[in-house]
Formats: structure tokens, sequence, C-alpha cells
């Protein structure tokens, strides 16, 4: 109890007040909330032998009811106050345990559990409730709900008592779930799913999935579909539990290659290793991932990119491709003029280039015959340059009329192309001579129907390119999607 000249003051659920109704804080909830998360401990003697009450005052207040222009005011005012208080929850385990006043009026109005507790059959007549497997945070954040629920003005400090437990993995929802108060569990969801982001997005579908949140869970798959590579990056993605991981490798709709999506799995089996005490060898990462493995889609990678994958799983693998189209599509020509007569003699095409974002590009538009309808025979690659590594590659064919256009060829899956690396592109022709551009472009910008610009930059490549260059050449067309 703090003291001063003029009389007594006394510290009310974080709020400072006199005898005569003035007071040093506007801002009980917060105060309260702000006294139990610092864990600061109560004025007066220690009780060794208890909990502490945080913050609390054991007097009644003459005429408090005064300072209070309304009844919401009022039980606003009591919450986490021993004024008029009937039980006390010892909350939480051991030193962390905390002792907290509540008015079973209020919680049983608020919660068909806390009526069940008090009024019910088999009500309970004790006048002290232990909820060791309960934080206190939490629960001090439902009984201040409690008391904001029904106050229109106070959406901006229900946000700010949620916001404080957003980093407690959803044991604020927990406690709204196990209490029945749909309409704080409700608000708890509209809250996290306002905060839903690529690196948070795997702890949240966890969280969602265990307390049964389909709404909350198909969001955060959609974030994840769209924003792979980050969300697979951010530290909880190898915290998910196996049933998680399997939910997310089932999908045929994540914006990721096969590889990188492997990579990203081998760490999450390390950690698991790690949880279960085991070293984290080849055979006990394919044991902790059990499951799991067969939905990596090994026929989707690369000759390369799977001769890197040691020791080869024995298992039966999806070889369906991911869907990872998103956006719209879009195509960038980089020359301003179509000549004739370009052959062909086994050596490929290419052009090097870089783009200002991210995107995918699922093919090429390819020059056809000056001869007339013919087929050719192509194989097209897209390399990263410096590394000269090969991301995406397709053997086909395409069939042509005869005239200037561009005809598509397609890669078998889009490949992620990120801003300011190098990447090669590559056609390798067998058919008769063709088509080919001139007066090429070193700068291409495509604006799409919802305003987003895409610029390219074009370097000729080095070594024989059977003549293709910035000026002149084949390969005048990408297609991708942003």
């Amino acid at each position: 109890m703090a003291t001063g000249s003029g009389g007594s003051s006394v510290v009310v659920g974080g709020l400072a007040s006199n005898h005569d109704g003035q007071e040093a804080a506007s801002n009980p909830v917060q105060s309260g909330a702000a006294a139990v998360l610092s864990n600061v401990p109560a004025s007066g003697p220690a009780r060794s032998a208890s909990p502490p009450v945080l913050g609390l005052h054991r007097e009644p207040m003459y005429n408090w009811q005064a300072t209070k222009s309304s009844l919401k005011e009022r039980f606003a005012f009591l919450f986490n106050n021993e004024l008029l208080s009937d039980v006390r929850f010892v909350v939480g385990k051991g030193r962390q345990a905390q002792r907290i006043p509540a008015h079973k009026f209020v919680l049983a109005a608020g919660s068909a559990v806390f009526d069940a507790m008090f009024n019910g059959g088999m009500a309970t007549t004790s006048t002290e409730i232990e909820l060791p497997d309960v934080e206190p945070a939490a629960f001090l954040a439902l009984l201040s709900l409690f008391a904001l629920s029904n106050n229109d003005n106070n959406n901006e400090k229900t946000s700010e008592a949620l916001r404080l437990f957003f980093d407690s993995e959803l044991s604020f929802d927990a406690q709204a779930k196990k209490y029945a108060v749909p309409a704080l569990e409700c608000h708890c969801v509209e809250f996290l799913t306002k905060h839903l982001r690529a690196d948070n997005a795997f702890m949240l579908l966890t969280q969602a999935r265990l307390f049964d949140e389909p709404q909350l869970a198909s969001l955060c798959l959609d974030t994840i579909d769209k924003s792979t590579a980050d969300a697979i990056n951010a530290e909880g993605f190898t915290d998910i539990d196996l049933d998680t991981l399997c939910a997310v490798l089932q999908r045929d709709t994540l914006s990721i290659r096969e590889n990188r999506l492997f990579g990203a799995v081998v760490r999450w089996a390390e950690a698991e290793c790690y949880r279960q005490q085991l070293p984290p060898t080849s055979e006990n990462k394919q044991k902790v991932l059990g499951k799991a493995l067969p939905l990596i889609r090994f026929p989707l990678m690369t000759v390369e990119e799977f001769a890197a994958v040691n020791p080869k799983p024995r298992v039966d693998y999806i070889d369906r491709p991911r869907c990872c189209l998103r956006g719209e599509e879009c195509s960038i020509n980089r020359f301003q003029q179509v000549e004739s007569r370009w052959g062909y003699s086994g050596t490929s095409d290419r052009i090097r280039f870089n783009v200002n974002r991210r995107i995918s590009i699922v093919g090429f538009g390819l020059y056809g015959s000056i001869h007339g309808p013919t087929d050719y025979q192509v194989n097209i690659q897209i390399l990263e340059s410096d590394k000269r590594i090969t991301l995406g590659q397709n053997d086909t064919g395409f069939s042509c009329d005869g005239t200037a256009n561009t005809f598509r060829v397609m890669f078998k899956e889009p490949v992620e192309i990120l801003p300011s690396v190098s990447y090669t592109a590559c056609a390798t022709l067998k058919g008769p001579d063709s088509h080919y551009g001139t007066k090429g472009l070193k700068k291409v910008t495509q604006e799409s129907a919802t305003g987003t610009k895409t610029t390219f930059f074009f370097f000729s490549s080095p070594g024989n390119n059977n003549g293709t260059s910035v000026e002149d050449g084949q390969i005048p067309e990408i297609i991708y999607y942003t």
C-alpha cells in the first residue's frame, strides 16, 4: 500500500486511487495485465507460504462507485481487484503461481463452465481454486476481456490485451475454448488472422489444428502456398508436428521447387532427431520422417538435383506436379523486328537475363520455320548462370504454321526466378531454318492488369550461342506468372 500526506491511497488492479475518489491512472485493465507480465510483487509484507497477489488492495473503499459514470466502468474497475471478490484462483505452478481475485457473478455470466463450477449440481464451495495447467498471463487476459467484452469503446484495449499474449502460441485461445467463451474465441482467431504472415504461418497452423480452428488453418495454408520459400525458412517450420508436416506436403499448390522443399524437410528431420534424442544420421532422419517421406515428389527434381539426394530412399513417390501458378500470366518480347533464315546445327541458342521481382517462368515463345508448316524438336532450359545449375528443362516439340509469330514451348513445372540473380535461357532446336528477331532490347518492362511492373534485363551469354545475342537471334519471348 502506498502512503502520502493528506490521506492514504490504494492500488486496485493497477489503478492508484484515494478515498475522495480521485484517480492517478485511467487504464486499470492494461495496468493490471502489465503488472502480471512484469511480475511486480504486491506492496506490503512478503508471504512465502502462498502465491503473491499482484498490485491489489485488501480494504473496502468508500463510495468508489461515484468515480465511475457507468455500470460498465464499475465492472472494469473490479477486474483483478479484491474489492467485492468472492473467489480466488491460484494460477500456474511452483514459484510462477499467482493468486488472482475474481467475482463469481461476472465469471458465471461470461462462461458456462464457470457457471457450472459455482452454481451447478456439484458446485465447489471453496473460495480458492487451483489452476496449475494455466498460464497466469493468459488467465488474467481472459478475466480482463470478461470486463471489456460488452464495452463498445474498448476495442483498442481488447486488441492490446490480445497482443500481449500473441507470442504465447495461442495459450489465450486455449483458455477461451477451455472455459467455453465462444465470443472471445472468435475474437482471438480474428486477431491472429490479422497478424498472419509467412514467417509465423507454420506456428499458427500447428496451433490452429491443435485447437480445431479450421478457418484459421485454411488461411495459414493459403499463406504457405503463396510464400512457401519464406514460410519454410522461418524458425517455426522445424517446430511443427509430423501430422502438420504431412498436411503441407500433400498439397499440390506449394510455390517452390521440390529440391528446396526437400531441403527444408531434411532440416525438420534433423530437429526432430534432436527432440527425440537421436543422432541425426540418415537412417534416423528417415525413421522420424516416417509417413512424410513418400510425400516428397522426387520425380519432379532434375537429374542433377536428385543426384544430390543420398542415400536414395526406397519408397514410392508421387509424380503429380504441384500447381503453384498464381497471379496473372504475362509475356515479354525482347525484339522489335522479325527477319528470315536462322539455322540450327545442334548448338543451343542462349541469352542471359535477370528480373527486378520474384516471378515463375512457365515457358518460352520461339520462332518457327520460314518454309511453311513444320514440326520442331526442342530442348528448353533455364540455368542459374553463376552456379551453372539447371533449374528447369523440358525435351518436347512444337508445330509452327510458317508465319513470323512465336510458338509456345512450356516447362513441365514453373521455374522460380528471384530478383537480382543472373539466369540463362537456353533452347536447342532440331528443324529447318526459322525466323529470328532483330533490334533487341536490353531492358523490357511489362505491367500486368493489376498494375504490377516486371522488368527484364538482357545480356549476351558468353561462349557459342548459335549466334543469339541481345541484338539478334532466338528465344524472343518469355512467358511467366507474377
